[in-house]
């Protein structure tokens, strides 16, 4: 009997051991879709032995998920920059990094200081781009501005997705400048107000609205959408199919955005995304992501390796005048993200009537 209670309790560790060791080679990933590569995730896992699990999400969802589970649930997270500091110190969902397990010579130096600025030390960039315009030039040759997505020159053409960004922008062609009255909260919700009652005043303009890249891209390759709201690469990509289709920084500027990693508090594989950090921000590999994204890559030496039609997708759109008045975003406060979605919120119940 002794010694048939040893074998089992020999059992007994050897499965809490095999269960541990396996928990280990796993690293749960919330990240945007396309952002990692299949052949980037083959990579790593032939060389370090770590399983990826990948769920595709966006700044809404993680918040939300990673609130469901005070920062667990995940080993690692791909936030855009803005939205990590008040998510780290009012819902304690992310940790701060050790830097000094990050090959930051593999980081763009500047992009490096902006993001830990904007984060609070909280994240570091993966990549950046910018939402403005995709134009059917054929059909929209004039239009230029946030302010078209309101034009009833295009009725019945336009589509754009609601969230921040569609109000941000038109904020902005409206003479406003949102990121100056984050610390006005009286003045932000009296401007946010007057975007929400601009777009439901013209929501009949609307063709569609868009909630994925797949929809951003359908909606462009129609021809029934003329004007809509979208991200660089998307755009770019849009306009090596169709000449006609290309993506544009508006007049009154383009929305500049930093994507991270950022790692939530309850991670159970700390050492795992590091290691994933530092591999995907490799140049090489940081390369691949840019080839088949055409977004821009925080890797410093990147360059080497991206093919050259993309280089000329940001030369094309992005001189020194649309470089120069790129709106980058700014850390968001908790207020003013409240006023956002109940803005969002109205338009939405206003489109559906």
């Amino acid at each position: 009997m002794k010694k048939f209670f040893n074998f089992l309790l020999v059992g007994f560790f050897l499965t809490i051991l095999v269960s541990s060791v396996n928990a280990q080679e796993v690293l749960r990933i919330i990240t945007w879709k396309g952002y990692i590569p299949k052949e980037l995730q083959e990579k790593f896992e032939k060389e370090t032995g770590i399983k990826l699990k990948i769920t595709y999400s966006n700044n809404e969802e993680m918040l939300a998920k990673l609130r469901a589970t005070r920062g667990g649930g995940f080993d690692l997270a791909q936030p855009s920059a803005d939205r990590i500091l008040f998510a780290a110190k009012k819902y304690k969902i992310y940790q701060p990094l050790d830097y000094s397990k990050i090959e930051t010579k593999n980081i763009k130096p500047t992009l490096l200081k902006a993001t830990k600025e904007i984060s609070g030390g909280y994240a570091v960039p993966y990549c950046f781009g910018t939402t403005g315009l995709i134009i059917n030039k054929k059909y929209a040759p004039d239009a230029n501005d946030w302010s078209d997505l309101y034009n009833p020159k295009y009725k019945g053409h336009i589509a754009y997705r609601l969230k921040r960004p569609l109000l941000i922008g038109v904020a902005f062609s409206m003479g406003y400048n949102p990121f100056k009255l984050y610390h006005n909260i009286p003045e932000y919700k009296k401007m946010i107000d007057k975007v929400a009652q601009k777009l439901i005043e013209t929501k009949s303009y609307v063709y569609a609205y868009w909630n994925s890249g797949d929809q951003q891209r359908e909606f462009a390759r129609s021809g029934k959408v003329w004007v809509e709201t979208g991200w660089d690469g998307i755009g770019w990509n849009l306009h090596k199919e169709n000449p006609d289709i290309d993506f544009i920084a508006p007049k009154s500027g383009a929305l500049g955005w930093i994507d991270t990693f950022a790692i939530p508090r309850r991670s159970r594989n700390v050492e795992g995304a590091y290691k994933f950090i530092n591999f995907m921000l490799k140049p090489e590999n940081a390369a691949v992501f840019v080839n088949h994204e055409r977004y821009q890559s925080a890797s410093n030496g990147v360059e080497k390796y991206v093919k050259k039609e993309i280089k000329e997708d940001w030369q094309r759109t992005f001189d020194k005048k649309n470089l120069e008045n790129i709106k980058w975003y700014p850390a968001l406060p908790a207020a003013c993200e409240k006023i956002e979605s109940e803005a969002l919120e109205r338009i939405k119940a206003a489109a559906s009537k």
